[in-house]
């Protein structure tokens, strides 16, 4: 990169002024990864010190029985597939009580889109959910989902959030959104929620009160640019709205567990690499500086690796998740190392290693619980990583 547009990004992020498509672009084309890291390092410490956001949740897939096959995606089944499920909301309810001593404080549901399940057992799903454990939030349901009830419900996005609402839920979940630059889009995804759609739907959460993450699904067929267009329109929607409480770019797997079995359902792998860990780093590094309205970046440690979720936390992000307790969207895909669950100290050690001040969270972000930082003896205060 050229020493005076160099110095020239740098004065506009230290004063604050919002970055551009061009700018955004050129962060992309830079290779110091150092340079950029130590720019969304000094972004993260002004919005968020030197604290690194978790959660306790669980993850509940319902269902992987799904209308669409999306190119990317391993964790979709059709009807009458050997390894197709649907649950019961009694083993839903089941598998979720099991958590409850361990402090849990968010479900976080998204299932398939089932052809023949219907509308009433997503609003039943929640109120069971809910009545058994009361003190949990539910983050449920991707905009594609609340795309797909309108379909099979006849009922208005507006009214289904209602009922959903309702029913106990607290927060929509981010997925759906993939890239949403049709250039690209056209190619990944088999069903029908687009910008319009997407954006609509969590417009309305928005009116109705909820706080939503949004996401990218990188690392795939995408080109930066593309990247930069999918976080500038969620920047625009949230200088409307403000309705967006954090942003997780989510890591491109291949179908390394399917290919085992002989069943290729990623139909992209054939052509694509998947990100590599500076790759992922320049990702977080560039999101942070340009969505500069969203108070959180999150690092979903599932989809990262452990280390490099460490890393990102000194390129911009600023939340780990949480402890999870099976992602079968990844873990139906890859077989790179991450494991199934972190319990809270599991997640502890990771933060102060990496630097950083713990502290709990819930689905609002409200804080529940601060703990100490690093043994300061043992490491100087967070610094972005030179890598």
């Amino acid at each position: 990169m050229d020493v005076g547009l160099k110095r020239e990004l740098e004065e506009k992020v230290r004063s604050g002024e919002r970055l551009t498509r061009e700018d955004g672009i050129a962060l992309y084309e830079s290779d110091d990864l150092a340079w950029l890291g130590g720019l969304a390092h000094d972004v993260r410490t002004r919005k968020n010190g030197d604290v690194v956001h978790f959660n306790v949740n669980r993850h509940l897939n319902m269902t992987n029985v799904c209308t669409a096959s999306c190119a990317y995606c391993s964790f979709q089944r059709k009807p009458g597939e050997k390894d197709a499920y649907t649950m019961r909301i009694e083993e839903a309810v089941k598998l979720a009580k099991a958590m409850e001593g361990e402090n849990l404080t968010e479900l976080h549901i998204v299932n398939g889109l089932h052809p023949n399940l219907p509308w009433r057992y997503y609003p039943r799903s929640l109120r069971e959910l809910k009545a058994a454990l009361p003190h949990v939030s539910l983050k449920a349901f991707t905009a594609t989902e609340i795309h797909h009830f309108e379909t099979i419900s006849g009922m208005s996005a507006s009214e289904i959030l209602d009922e959903l609402i309702d029913a106990g839920l607290e927060s929509l979940t981010g997925g759906g959104a993939e890239i949403f630059d049709w250039e690209v889009r056209q190619h990944i995804v088999d069903h029908r929620t687009h910008w319009e759609d997407w954006s609509r739907i969590h417009r309305l959460a928005h009116e109705k009160g909820l706080k939503t993450p949004c996401t990218m699904l990188y690392g795939h067929i995408e080109e930066p640019r593309h990247r930069v267009d999918h976080v500038l329109r969620l920047r625009e929607l949230q200088d409307e709205t403000g309705g967006f409480q954090v942003f997780i770019p989510l890591r491109y797997q291949h179908d390394f567990v399917d290919v085992q079995d002989g069943k290729v359902r990623n139909r992209l792998q054939a052509r694509t690499q998947m990100a590599t860990g500076a790759e992922a780093l320049k990702t977080f590094a560039v999101s942070r500086l340009l969505f500069d309205n969203v108070p959180h970046v999150k690092v979903f440690w599932v989809m990262h690796g452990v280390q490099t979720a460490q890393l990102a936390l000194q390129h911009g992000a600023d939340d780990m998740d949480g402890s999870v307790v099976e992602y079968k969207i990844t873990h139906d895909a890859d077989n790179f190392g991450t494991p199934n669950k972190l319990t809270r100290e599991d997640l502890l050690d990771l933060i102060r290693d990496a630097g950083f001040r713990p502290v709990e969270r819930n689905t609002r972000y409200e804080i529940i619980r601060e703990y100490e930082g690093p043994d300061p003896e043992r490491r100087e205060s967070p610094q972005p990583m030179r890598v």
